[in-house]
């Protein structure tokens, strides 16, 4: 006689399964990676913005990193590095929650990608595109992002010649021009995903072009930071002075 691997509704009466593939917990599942992708879209949108600070001059970048870390706070007006270190690590923590419930569809076996692929080939959609270039994208970032995040946690100093040296003497630029392409689309395009999943926008199509503009934009601003890192970077000399303003 088969066994019977199900369980007996007599005995298991008013309870559910709780994993993923139960319809109550798939459903919370996909609100948090949701709440979560909102998060993380909108810090990169902020991050890439603060960044791009120093292209209106070390002064300015300067103040702006005393501003985050909570030189209002400070009788000195310095900030406080260890609030970068904290951050990163909460920021450690979105990410990983993030990509656990993602991970739920993406496809494991070749056959999978094989299938998607010759879909796209056959009916190329382009919110089929976004979704499979968000995967793409996603996997790259699993261990991009945590080797950033680390990094902050490490060693914290951030200001116009300590964030140059990184990027220029520590070789950061390397990590960098792969990481800014890859995390502007996926966040500016899970940002749109998000709201087409939701029902938050009617007007779909202008919001996908938005989203491509705003992808655009912030792929100027990030090259042109990145850029004027570097040339900061190779005007200072070994060992590294912090930048102090002039005023």
């Amino acid at each position: 006689m088969a066994t019977n691997f199900l369980p007996n509704n007599s005995t298991n009466k008013g309870h559910f399964i709780k994993d993923f593939s139960h319809p109550i917990w798939a459903a919370r599942a996909d609100k948090l990676q949701s709440l979560s992708g909102i998060m993380l879209g909108v810090f990169i949108v902020m991050h890439l913005h603060f960044e791009s600070s120093i292209l209106l001059g070390k002064e300015a970048f300067y103040h702006v990193v005393q501003f985050l870390e909570g030189g209002v706070f400070s009788e000195s007006g310095h900030g406080y590095p260890l609030l970068t270190q904290i951050f990163s690590a909460f920021m450690l923590l979105v990410v990983i929650v993030h990509a656990v419930f993602a991970l739920r569809r993406f496809p494991t076996q070749l056959g999978q990608w094989q299938a998607l692929r010759k879909q796209m080939q056959f009916l190329p959609h382009e919110d089929t595109k976004i979704w499979f270039w968000q995967m793409v994208t996603g996997f790259g970032l699993f261990f991009m992002v945590p080797v950033h995040l680390f990094t902050m946690m490490l060693d914290p100093a951030i200001g116009p010649h300590l964030s140059a040296e990184r990027v220029y003497y520590d070789n950061a630029w390397l990590l960098y021009v792969l990481l800014l392409p890859a995390v502007v689309v996926h966040a500016i395009f899970g940002l749109y995903r998000v709201c087409v999943k939701w029902g938050l926008v009617s007007q779909r199509f202008a919001l996908l072009k938005l989203a491509k503009i705003i992808v655009a934009y912030l792929l100027v601003i990030g090259v042109a930071s990145l850029i004027a890192y570097i040339v900061i970077g190779r005007s200072l000399e070994l060992p590294i002075i912090p930048y102090v303003p002039m005023n």
